[in-house]
């Protein structure tokens, strides 16, 4: 196993993910690029700040989950 190198040469050439860790990075990528997706949950954390939201078990008993 290689060691990671803070300082000096970058050595790697390459790494492994999984092809589900890549897709979900690239969905990370794709709603971060996204201005529209990123000020719909600004929006909702400052809802969820405010007590504007729902409890999940409230949710779910909505939802009969």
């Amino acid at each position: 196993m290689h060691k990671l190198k803070i300082h000096g040469k970058h050595e790697t050439q390459w790494i492994t993910i999984s092809l589900d860790e890549y897709e979900s990075m690239k969905s990370t990528i794709e709603i971060l690029s996204s201005q529209k997706a990123m000020e719909k949950i600004l929006k909702g954390e400052e809802e969820r700040i405010a007590g504007k939201g729902q409890k999940l078990e409230e949710v779910k008993k909505e939802l009969g989950i």
